[in-house]
């Protein structure tokens, strides 16, 4: 409290008004633009607190090294792709290890190593992996929970797509005609690819198998989950505090899970038109995915913070690279066909995607991003007219307080202080309201969602 030296470099600042929160949150202070920068502030329970001390000027460099770094990590991952890919293909494998050519031969391990193997394998190598982007993400400064996932989340696509998509496709073909592809100039490898397409399917059928049944069955099971709670149960229990966190189910990771989901979005573009037999499967995920997230959001997970959508442009964006690159791989797989006449046609398909995803962009993206000074200056109006006393200073007293200073003792001790006051209980479907204190779902009208009676402390 009284170390100079402890004073983070960063500040929230409350208005009386949401138009003095617009202006100041999207205008420039100084002419200097590093000296006193302002932004739309996290919600309180959205802030990550340890990226609030790094100074503004190491902030490049760190992106600097993140780039760097998460360019290697996908260029060496490429490594474990391909010996992935050498476990689909047999005649590979007794080349390379002719001692379990009989073994290899059986019936039951054939059909074991051509079906699930390549699959579990690429299953394994990526379990770690999210876990690694979100470091990553949190080295590179990032203020709120809510960005850090999707800064995770994108580096997750970009990975999935050029490491588990690309990567299965030309490293398993490559595998197969390594003569091929280093013999071949630069204008066949788009055709090598469209060929490589169709040969893909089936070690795709069975990722989706692997991943995606196999994980929405995990997910309504939640074993890992199961045998936590009674590991702690049993070794570190010691209170009803500690019991109740024992139970935290936490909430639903969008940084692994969304990226996930919009690879099977990709993969039921790519082989919509290559290999239909695909889409059923990605159809039953997609069927068992709604009910068992939706039953696990509504009832079983915690929401740790309120972002506002902000999710939603980078999944548009990942949904446009998914069409685009569906169309370009078409394109390639049509003029290894004897259709070269029809590629010129089909360059307009990337075309007016392209553009449609401008037009979003500058449509409706600043609606995510600013504060229309038009609503802002509506909603003070009608907050005057009907609620003319309401005091939102005392409700934004101790919201951004550090949570170092946010004990059960100080909170026993305020409670002591007044016990005439009646606690606000939010209706809701969890056992646990640690991690939800107040309503958090907007209500579509114009008041603000903060509870109707605040304790005095």
């Amino acid at each position: 409290m009284k170390d100079p030296k402890s004073i983070m470099p960063a500040s929230f600042v409350s208005f009386r008004s949401r138009w003095g929160a617009a202006v100041c949150a999207q205008t420039q202070q100084t002419s200097n633009p590093t000296l006193w920068l302002t932004e739309w502030a996290p919600e309180p329970r959205d802030v990550y607190w340890s990226n609030l001390s790094i100074p503004f000027v190491s902030l490049t460099v760190r992106r600097l090294i993140i780039g760097v770094a998460f360019f290697f990590l996908n260029f060496f991952y490429v490594i474990p792709i391909a010996f992935v890919q050498t476990l689909a293909n047999l005649e590979g494998i007794e080349k390379a290890l002719p001692f379990l050519k009989p073994l290899i031969e059986s019936p039951p391990i054939k059909s074991f190593i051509q079906g699930f193997l390549p699959g579990l394998a690429l299953k394994i190598f990526l379990i770690v992996l999210p876990t690694i982007l979100m470091y990553m993400s949190q080295f590179e400064g990032l203020i709120s929970q809510s960005s850090l996932e999707r800064r995770t989340a994108s580096k997750y696509f970009i990975f999935l797509f050029f490491n588990v998509f690309l990567g299965s496709i030309v490293t398993g073909s490559a595998l197969e005609q390594l003569d091929t592809y280093l013999h071949a100039s630069a204008n066949d490898i788009p055709r090598i690819i469209g060929v490589a397409i169709p040969m893909k399917a089936t070690f795709f059928i069975t990722y989706v198998m692997v991943d995606g049944w196999a994980g929405v069955s995990l997910e309504i099971l939640r074993i890992r989950a199961f045998v936590l709670y009674h590991l702690k149960n049993f070794f570190l229990v010691k209170t009803e505090k500690d019991r109740e966190e024992a139970m935290d189910p936490g909430s639903i990771c969008f940084y692994w899970s969304e990226p996930r989901i919009q690879l099977y979005f990709l993969l039921g573009l790519v082989y919509a038109a290559v290999t239909p037999l695909l889409l059923p499967f990605i159809l039953v995920f997609f069927a068992l995915g709604y009910v068992v997230y939706r039953h696990q959001i509504i009832n079983v997970y915690h929401q740790r913070y309120e972002s506002g959508a902000q999710f939603w442009p980078n999944v548009h964006l990942r949904i446009i690279v998914a069409l685009i690159a569906s169309q370009l791989l078409l394109l390639g797989l049509l003029s290894t066909k004897g259709l070269e006449e029809a590629t010129p046609v089909l360059l307009v398909l990337p075309i007016l995607t392209f553009w449609f995803h401008k037009y979003c962009t500058h449509r409706y993206k600043p609606a995510f991003v600013r504060n229309p000074l038009q609503e802002a200056m509506r909603k003070d109006t009608l907050e005057h007219a009907r609620e003319p006393n309401f005091d939102l200073k005392s409700y934004l007293a101790d919201s951004y307080l550090h949570p170092v200073f946010k004990s059960d003792d100080v909170d026993k001790f305020y409670v002591a202080e007044d016990p005439g006051a009646e606690e606000v209980i939010v209706a809701t479907k969890r056992q646990s309201r640690r991690t939800t204190p107040v309503q958090s779902k907007y209500d579509g009208s114009d008041r603000l969602s903060v509870p109707d009676s605040i304790p005095e402390r």
